[in-house]
């Protein structure tokens, strides 16, 4: 019997208000990801607005060449970046399902902390520490 009440009072999903905590939270994270992105983007898009055209051939090789690199770093952030975008407006619409903050392994809740720290995460800690790991 207390058993069966126990199992009863185990919470299922987030509340409505504590939804819309996460999604404010998510909202402010949201703004902040895009701007870093639209600077990666930028950055990668437009690369040094001082060229090297009046420096000698020698230096002018090299410095093409950290533009190169530069580029693709900035190239690997941004991909990067639109991932954790995904992630978020995923788990906007995690919220809109009602279904924010469940594990997907353990189908249980995702404890606060973590979700506000990690807004975007589908795992908890102890799905996340148990699962496989690649070799």
């Amino acid at each position: 019997m207390v058993h069966e009440k126990l199992t009863t009072d185990i919470k299922k999903r987030y509340s409505d208000e504590e939804l819309k905590e996460f999604h404010e939270i998510i909202d402010k994270k949201l703004v902040k990801a895009r701007e870093d992105l639209k600077m990666l983007t930028d950055a990668y898009a437009h690369g040094n607005e001082h060229d090297t055209s009046d420096t000698s051939p020698t230096f002018k090789v090299l410095e093409e060449g950290h533009q190169v690199l530069s580029k693709e770093e900035n190239s690997r952030l941004a991909a990067r970046q639109q991932k954790f975008i995904n992630s978020l407006e995923n788990a906007l619409i995690r919220i809109e399902n009602k279904t924010y903050g469940v594990c997907r392994v353990t189908g249980k809740l995702i404890s606060k902390e973590r979700l506000k720290s990690v807004p975007h995460a589908t795992l908890s800690i102890d799905a996340k520490l148990n699962r496989p790991r690649p070799k």
